[in-house]
């Protein structure tokens, strides 16, 4: 079992940026891969990129890849997601999620590990 909590949301301007963290803790072996999710409500939760933090491989949704970088500080249990340029549209609960052989990534239910959310709200 994975602990993981979220922090560093919050609400920001339209253009500005953001840097989320997810701290994790518990069992970490395993060809562990963590990712962020994203859900607003009414709609589905989808992934928005993943990382492994044994050699730092990194994935992404494709139309975000532009503005978020998804990096990890192994030394602290730590996996960020830098969030520029941000649009109302990018507005939503931000979860940090684990799993472990997670294919296809971008599968809410491949993970088996789930933070309680950070709120992320951009205003125009």
């Amino acid at each position: 079992q994975v602990q993981l909590v979220e922090s560093g949301g919050g609400s920001v301007q339209s253009g500005g940026s953001l840097r989320l963290s997810c701290l994790y803790s518990g069992q970490t072996f395993g060809n562990l891969r963590i990712a962020w999710f994203r859900q607003a409500p009414g709609k589905d939760r989808e992934g928005v990129a993943a990382i492994d933090p044994a050699d730092g491989f990194t994935i992404y949704d494709y139309a975000k890849k532009a503005r978020f970088s998804i990096t990890r500080d192994n030394s602290k249990n730590t996996v960020f997601l830098q969030m520029n340029d941000l649009k109302p549209e990018d507005s939503a609960m931000y979860y940090c999620a684990a799993g472990r052989g997670v294919t296809p990534w971008d599968r809410a239910g491949n993970y088996e590990s789930w933070g309680q959310g950070t709120q992320v709200t951009v205003s125009s």
